[in-house]
C-alpha cells in the first residue's frame, strides 16, 4: 500500500534505543519482543491507499482508503495477543510504501476522519481500546487515567468518556485544559503532593479502575484508592518499569492486576467502527515531513505536546 500519513509513538523510541529490557534483566538492550533484525523501517501508525494486491486478493481493493492494524498476532484466533508489531518485528510505515496482510488493511473510505486522524489511531487508540476492553470498563465506572496527556493516555480519556465513564485524568499541570477538553471530568497534576487526596475528593469511597500507562511510583500511591473488586490495567512503564507496592492491598481487596499489550483483532475492529462513524476524534499536535523524522522523534521525547505527532509521506 501507499503510505499517506504515519505517526510517532513511544514504541518507535524505545525500539530504537533498545529500552525494553529482558526477563530478569530490565536494563538489557532489547526490542519489544527481544532481538530486532536490522535494517528495520519503523512506524506502526499507518494510513494510506491500497496501491497493489497480492495473489488471491480482490483487485477491487486497489485504491481503497485504509487504516492498518499494525499487530502481528500469535495465531489466527480473534482474541490472539500480538507477538510483534510493524516497525519493530516487521517493516512499518515510515516509508512511501509498505506491505501488510490484506485482512489488516481496514477500509475506512467513508470515514469522516482525515488521513492524519486515521494515522493517529492504530497504536495509541488500539492500545487504549485493548485496555478498556480487558478491564471491562463500562458506562458508570469511575476511572483514573495516568499519563493522560500522552498518546495512549489522551486516547483513554476520549474513548472512556465516550463510553459514559467518569474520568479522573492525571497529567502535568500545564496540560489540564487539554485533557478536560478531551472528556475528562477532573484533571489532577501528577506532581501534586496531595495527588491521592485530590483523587479521593473527586471520588469518595474509591474508584472502579486505574488505566495506567506510566507505572513507577504511582502504583504504590494510587493502589489504595481502588475499591474492592476493582481493576488496575497497565500498558506502559514510562515512569519506571520496576516498582514496589504492598501486595496485601491487591489480594485482600480482590483487585485484578491486568497487563495489556496492544489489542486483539476484535478490539481493533471496535476501533475501526468508531473511526468509520466519526465518534472518536484524535488530537493532532504537530506535523513533520518524512525527511524530518529525526526532529519529530526528538520532539516526542521532550513531552511538551498534547496529542499525536504526525509524519506526512509523499
Amino acid at each position: 500500500m501507499q503510505v499517506r500519513v504515519a505517526a510517532v509513538n513511544n514504541t518507535d523510541i524505545w525500539t530504537r534505543e533498545g529500552a525494553y529490557g529482558l526477563p530478569g534483566d530490565p536494563n538489557a538492550k532489547a526490542g519489544w519482543r527481544g532481538p530486532i533484525r536490522f535494517p528495520r523501517v519503523q512506524g506502526g501508525d499507518i494510513a494510506g491507499v491500497i496501491a497493489e494486491v497480492g495473489s488471491g486478493i480482490d483487485t477491487d481493493r486497489v485504491g481503497q482508503r485504509v487504516v492498518v492494524d499494525p499487530a502481528l498476532y500469535r495465531d489466527d484466533t480473534r482474541d490472539a495477543p500480538p507477538v510483534g508489531l510493524l516497525g519493530s518485528e516487521a517493516d512499518g510505515g515510515f516509508a512511501e510504501f509498505v506491505t501488510v496482510n490484506a485482512e489488516q488493511a481496514h477500509d475506512v473510505t467513508e470515514s469522516p476522519l482525515s488521513d492524519e486522524q486515521l494515522a493517529a489511531l492504530p497504536v495509541a487508540y488500539g492500545t487504549a481500546t485493548g485496555m478498556l476492553e480487558r478491564a471491562a470498563i463500562t458506562a458508570g465506572d469511575t476511572v483514573v487515567v495516568t499519563g493522560a496527556s500522552g498518546g495512549v493516555g489522551l486516547a483513554l480519556v476520549q474513548l472512556a468518556a465516550a463510553r459514559g465513564v467518569k474520568v479522573i485524568a492525571v497529567s502535568s499541570g500545564g496540560k489540564a485544559a487539554e485533557v478536560l477538553a478531551a472528556g475528562a471530568s477532573h484533571a489532577v497534576d501528577r506532581n501534586a503532593e496531595d495527588l491521592a487526596e485530590q483523587i479521593d475528593r473527586y471520588s469518595p469511597g474509591g474508584v472502579d479502575a486505574v488505566a495506567d500507562v506510566a507505572g513507577g511510583p504511582l502504583i504504590a500511591q494510587l493502589m489504595p484508592l481502588i475499591h474492592d473488586d476493582g481493576r488496575w490495567v497497565i500498558a506502559g512503564a514510562v515512569a519506571g518499569p520496576v516498582v514496589d507496592f504492598d501486595l496485601r492491598r491487591l489480594y485482600l481487596h480482590n483487585i485484578s492486576l491486568i497487563g495489556s499489550s496492544m489489542h486483539t483483532r476484535d478490539h481493533f475492529v471496535t476501533l475501526v467502527e468508531a473511526a468509520r462513524s466519526g465518534t472518536v476524534h484524535p488530537v493532532i499536535a504537530a506535523r513533520y515531513p518524512l525527511d524530518d523524522l529525526a526532529t519529530a522523534q526528538d520532539q516526542f521525547t521532550r513531552s511538551r505536546h498534547v496529542g499525536k505527532l504526525i509524519v506526512t509521506v509523499g
